[in-house]
């Protein structure tokens, strides 16, 4: 049994939330916004625009520069074979731990994809020589995107199966390479060679795009450094939470949060949460607040255990593989979701009854949300199934 400190209970939980999330008070810019929330989630690339947008009011133009001039926020497959937008100062923590854990699988799972595919009788051999060549050819004559990977290097034009449903496609083995070698930390996602609803990075040396290449942490370190860095953004959580956020071990997050000095506070339902020791002082309600987020975006997605803000909703804001679609908020509790008409118009469309205030406060979001997407419509392949329902139902 741990000691606990002492009780955070829901109502403060979400009171957190909407200060720290930036979603109760708006911050600067992109960079404030990732740093808000650790990382953006990068899935779905319109995700990135439009989590920065919820928080900041940036532009895509803005959130653009970030990614690609200032190059202060950069995306990078880690927790969760997920891609993220990560400050840049995370990088090296996330290439020592998470990304290292992730390029360890894939390495592994292409190995294995090789030896079936009767392309290689020793596919691990297979792949150290292939992450090797596409490395010197991105370091020597990149930016490139895969299909010009794919060119140079015809070998890596098979094809293999990815995917389950309506998740599943066919790869080219040449994406395959390109993105474990990207894990790795040894090339990244440079400008994108798309419009901003469309991932065709143009992989470039992580030294070529950042002015130079920091070493991963030692994994202790990187892990202790992301704990830290989640237990700011959404402390109080769980051990479960953050095993599942991190797709680690029990025991890496168990001596992360000895590395960090993680104090035990008591939750609602009786469960035990972390904090970091400088951050047991009570945190005030921020006042009413109102916020449209997209798909898997990290407030939605940042707990395993999502009661205190999403309520007995699950069924109608997540599909059946766990992923959260376009939510509505008000004071920290998902109310509603949110979708696009045909004609690019943003709908609320409610889970619960909510005040008054609450239903105008997201109207005018919605607004707000329309104008800034100008008539471009975003198809995510996360839509919840409530939103699902109600474009159905419009016809």
């Amino acid at each position: 049994m741990h000691e606990v400190a002492r009780h955070i209970g829901d109502d403060e939980r979400r009171a957190r939330l909407g200060t720290r999330h930036a979603l109760a008070q708006p911050v600067a810019d992109t960079l404030a916004s990732a740093r808000a929330m650790t990382c953006l989630h990068a899935t779905e690339p319109a995700s990135v625009h439009l989590s920065a947008w919820a928080r900041s009011g940036a532009t895509r133009d803005e959130v653009d520069e970030a990614l690609y001039v200032d190059r202060s926020v950069v995306k990078q497959l880690a927790m969760r074979r997920t891609v993220f937008a990560f400050p840049r100062e995370l990088l090296p923590a996330v290439w020592g731990s998470a990304s290292a854990r992730v390029a360890d699988q894939q390495l592994r799972r292409m190995a294995t994809e090789m030896e079936a595919k009767a392309v290689a009788t020793d596919g691990a051999e297979w792949a150290r020589e292939h992450l090797a060549l596409v490395r010197r050819l991105i370091e020597d004559d990149g930016p490139l995107t895969t299909a010009e990977v794919r060119r140079a290097l015809p070998a890596l034009d098979a094809r293999i199966t990815r995917g389950k449903g309506q998740y599943q496609a066919d790869v080219a083995v040449a994406a395959s390479v390109v993105v474990t070698l990207a894990a790795t930390g040894a090339v990244v996602r440079g400008e994108n060679d798309g419009g901003w609803k469309i991932s065709r990075p143009r992989w470039t040396g992580a030294a070529q795009w950042l002015g130079e290449a920091p070493d991963p942490l030692p994994e202790a370190e990187g892990y202790a450094a992301l704990v830290a860095a989640w237990l700011r953004s959404f402390g109080p959580g769980t051990e479960a939470d953050l095993v599942w956020w991190l797709g680690a071990t029990k025991s890496a997050v168990r001596r992360a949060l000895v590395d960090v000095d993680a104090v035990a506070v008591s939750l609602d339902g009786g469960a035990v949460g972390w904090v970091l020791p400088d951050d047991l002082d009570p945190v005030p309600d921020p006042g009413p607040w109102s916020a449209l987020l997209p798909a898997l975006d990290p407030t939605t997605m940042g707990w395993k255990e999502r009661a205190f803000h999403l309520g007995p909703h699950g069924d109608k804001v997540f599909d059946r593989n766990g992923n959260g679609g376009p939510t509505a908020w008000w004071n920290g509790r998902v109310v509603g979701v949110w979708c696009q008409r045909p004609d690019g118009g943003v709908d609320v469309v409610p889970v619960e009854d909510v005040p008054k205030g609450a239903q105008r406060a997201l109207d005018a979001r919605a607004a707000e949300l329309g104008a800034w997407l100008d008539g471009d419509v975003v198809r995510s392949i996360y839509l919840s199934p409530l939103a699902r329902e109600h474009l159905a139902a419009l016809g």
